[in-house]
């Protein structure tokens, strides 16, 4: 690899950095960019080079329990591997804090050799320029990567290339009290926003949840039912066929048709405002008899409840009776950083082999909730145990082999500060200081602005 790919990435502007550190999130979007989108280089790597003996360092974002998780697999790494490879974990802090050090380490020395990022960063790490792309390791190895999910692996590929591994991957999952639904004799979760109203009073008189639903306001979410609509949140094929110029929810009715029928839940009743906080804490409690998370929620809600009550889950609600789209996967994956060093970035290519091994993929399903995203890693005995012991986690499985291409989100330069903005007009709709039409209006206007604003400085040559 040569370093003059990285001098491009100097020249992204401050304020598109700074919207890259505007949100934390725990899972995401981004999408697969084909035709004309700016994609940077890919070339081949050295098949002389082995990384042996090399020292890699492994920036993460997974704190707590699942800190813990990352920590055992790189010892496991680290102690198994027949090259002597050593990679040094360093947690950074949230994905959002994780990206802002990788941006001020760039302008001199990169300080990681492999980074974990979550998905809506993909396009900061595409115009950065200081990336190996997984294609290059995988095209001199001839490595087989039929077996990763498709759904999973299409959300990371640029032009048929793979540019990063995907690592923790999840889905947005209806997860329902069914002993509520029994006791209001309501038959089986929702499977639009509509159907929620139609459960309030059983649910409430009968089922005895002081809400049906709490809603996290959260922007995930909201581009979770854009996808579900089939329809695309921005211009040019969603981002995908081009960089794109404007938000496409407007003409298509995406957001308004989603906010409608939001602030009908929250109007009647069905869905109280609970902020971008809420939502969990209200269904563990048994407060609410619904609420929308990821599938990597799954353990800690059951750990929350405590066999309290029967925990269900379900597909994420469609926005109206009839949408045929499906769900975009979230979380984060792992990038290559260019060192300049080929026997390094062989290094990284053997440790990211390593995470996405079958075996490894198994278990860290099982101990974490994330989907494995090798198809493999469902033969594993570890992995067949835990769908038995936990089946919920079937649905979030399921729900990801009915979704296609089509459904995997917009690829959005400014994703970070789209989100907040998406999240501010919710709370401005929901607390009576705009209309769910005023709001879509701002949201619009907003993120069209941060969009030109990143486009005059990056556009692609």
């Amino acid at each position: 690899m040569t370093l003059s790919k990285r001098i491009q990435g100097l020249a992204l502007s401050a304020a598109a950095l700074l919207a890259l550190g505007a949100c934390t999130t725990d899972d995401g979007d981004s999408a697969v960019v084909e035709g004309d989108a700016a994609e940077p280089e890919t070339e081949a790597v050295s098949t002389d080079v082995t990384g042996e003996g090399q020292t890699i360092t492994f920036w993460h974002a997974m704190g707590g329990d699942l800190g813990l998780a990352v920590d055992q697999l790189v010892d496991r790494f680290n102690e198994t591997n027949e090259l002597d490879i050593t990679v040094v974990s360093e947690f950074q802090g949230t994905y959002d804090d994780a990206i802002t050090k990788l941006r001020s380490a760039s302008l001199g020395n990169l300080e990681a050799d492999v980074v974990q990022i979550y998905d809506i960063g993909s396009r900061y790490m595409l115009d950065s320029g200081y990336v190996v792309p997984m294609q290059d390791f995988i095209d001199s190895e001839g490595y087989d990567i039929s077996q990763i999910e498709p759904n999973i692996a299409a959300y990371y590929t640029v032009n048929d290339d793979l540019y990063s591994m995907p690592f923790n991957s999840s889905t947005p999952v209806l997860y329902y009290n069914v002993d509520m639904f029994e006791e209001a004799g309501v038959d089986g979760p929702p499977e639009s926003l509509s159907e929620i109203e139609d459960m309030h009073d059983a649910l409430v008189n009968e089922g005895g949840a002081d809400m049906p639903i709490a809603l996290t306001i959260y922007g995930w979410f909201v581009e979770q039912f854009t996808a579900k609509q089939g329809l695309d949140l921005v211009n040019n094929g969603n981002g995908r066929d081009d960089v794109a110029t404007e938000v496409s929810f407007m003409d298509n009715d995406a957001m308004i048709n989603i906010l409608e029928e939001w602030y009908a839940l929250y109007e009647s009743g069905a869905a109280p405002n609970v902020g971008r906080e809420g939502g969990i804490p209200e269904f563990v409690s048994g407060q609410a008899a619904m609420t929308l998370a990821s599938t990597a929620s799954l353990s800690s809600i059951l750990n929350e409840v405590d066999g309290s009550f029967e925990v269900g889950t379900a597909y994420l609600p469609a926005v109206k009776e009839g949408d045929d789209g499906g769900v975009s996967i979230g979380g984060a994956s792992l990038w290559a950083l260019e060192s300049g060093n080929d026997e390094k970035e062989q290094a990284s290519w053997e440790f990211i082999k390593f995470l996405i091994s079958p075996e490894i993929q198994a278990d860290w399903a099982s101990s974490t909730g994330y989907f494995p995203i090798t198809t493999a890693a469902h033969e594993e005995d570890v992995f067949k145990e835990n769908i038995e012991n936990f089946p919920q986690f079937q649905t979030a499985i399921d729900q990801l082999h009915e979704s296609s291409a089509e459904s995997q989100g917009a690829f959005l330069s400014v994703f970070p500060e789209a989100r907040q903005i998406i999240e501010n007009e919710i709370e401005n709709m929901l607390n009576g200081v705009a209309t769910p039409e005023e709001a879509a209006e701002e949201m619009a206007a907003q993120i069209n602005s941060a969009i030109e604003n990143y486009n005059l400085i990056n556009t692609p040559e």
